[in-house]
C-alpha cells in the first residue's frame, strides 16, 4: 500500500498549524504552506472521487481485522507526515526572512511541474480503468506511455520543490530537511510505491507479451519517449533511471523456473 496515498489531510492540518502559531506570515511562508495546502486538497478529492467510483480501497481490509498491522500503518503514516513536511515545518518556524531569490522561483516552478504530471496521471488512469473496454488491460495511455509510474515521479519531483524553495531559509543543521524528499523518495522506489505495483502487475499480465513489450520500452519514473528507453543499455537504465532488479524480480523468478 502507497501511504502517499492516505491521509492527505495530515499534511494540510500540519501546514496551517505551523503557519498559524509561529504567526509571521512571511511571503514565502504562506506561497508554501498554500503549495502544500493544494497537494493535499486535490490528492483528498481525487481519492474521494475515486472511492465514490471504484468502491472503498480493499487494500485496507487486511489491515482492519489486524490491530498490530493497523497499528504499524498508522505509526508510520505520521511519521512520514512529519518527515516529508520537514522543510515547510522549518520554513514556518524561522524568524529569518531573506528576499525572494531564484531557489524560491525554481522550487515553485518545480512544483507546478511535478503537481500538473501527477494530477494529469491520476485523471487519465481513471478515465482508462472508467472504460468497459479496457477492463482487464494496463494503464498505457497519455503521460503513462512514457512512464510507468508517473503519478510517482510527479510525487517526489513536487517535494524537492518544495525542499529547493525553502533553501533560502536554511542555515546549519536545518538542512537536514532534505532528509524530507529523500525519505519521500525512497519509500516509492524501494517500499511502499514501486515495488508493490510492479509485483501486482507482474502477477497479473506476465503471460501477456504486449506488457513485457511495454516495461521493456517504458521508464519506471522519470518519463522519456519509449524508443529511447528501449535502446538505452541495462547498466545505464539501472544505474540512472531506477530500473532496478526488485521491479522485475516476479517476471525473473518465472523465467528462472
Amino acid at each position: 500500500m502507497s501511504f502517499v496515498n492516505t491521509g492527505s489531510t495530515n499534511f494540510i492540518i500540519l501546514a496551517l498549524l505551523t503557519l498559524i502559531v509561529k504567526g509571521s506570515w512571511h511571503f514565502r511562508q504562506i506561497v508554501l504552506t498554500i503549495l502544500v495546502s493544494l497537494w493535499g486538497l486535490r490528492l483528498a478529492l481525487f481519492l474521494l472521487m475515486r472511492i465514490l467510483q471504484w468502491g472503498e480501497d480493499r487494500r485496507f481490509d487486511e489491515m482492519r481485522n489486524n490491530l498490530g498491522k493497523l497499528a504499524v500503518f498508522w505509526i508510520f503514516q505520521a511519521v512520514w507526515v512529519w518527515t516529508v513536511s520537514l522543510p515547510l515545518t522549518i520554513v514556518n518556524a524561522s524568524k529569518r526572512n531573506p528576499s525572494v531569490e531564484a531557489r524560491d522561483v525554481i522550487g515553485w516552478i518545480m512544483w507546478i511541474v511535478g503537481i500538473s504530471i501527477e494530477a494529469i496521471a491520476d485523471q487519465q488512469k481513471l478515465q482508462f480503468k472508467n472504460s468497459p473496454a479496457n477492463k482487464g488491460k494496463w494503464c498505457a495511455v497519455g503521460v503513462w506511455k512514457y512512464s510507468r509510474h508517473p503519478n510517482y515521479f510527479g510525487e517526489i519531483f513536487l517535494w524537492w520543490g518544495i525542499f529547493v524553495a525553502s533553501t533560502p531559509v536554511l542555515k546549519g543543521a536545518e538542512w537536514l530537511v532534505v532528509l524530507g524528499p529523500i525519505f519521500l523518495t525512497l519509500l516509492l522506489l524501494f517500499v511502499s510505491g514501486i515495488p508493490l505495483l510492479e509485483a501486482s502487475a507482474d502477477k497479473r499480465y506476465k503471460s501477456v507479451s504486449e506488457y513485457r513489450h511495454y516495461k521493456d520500452t517504458t521508464s519506471p519514473l522519470i518519463p522519456l519517449p519509449p524508443f529511447v528507453y528501449g535502446n538505452l543499455p541495462a547498466w545505464f537504465k539501472v544505474a540512472f533511471l531506477f530500473e532496478l532488479p526488485l521491479y522485475s524480480r516476479s517476471l525473473a523468478q518465472e523465467i528462472s523456473t
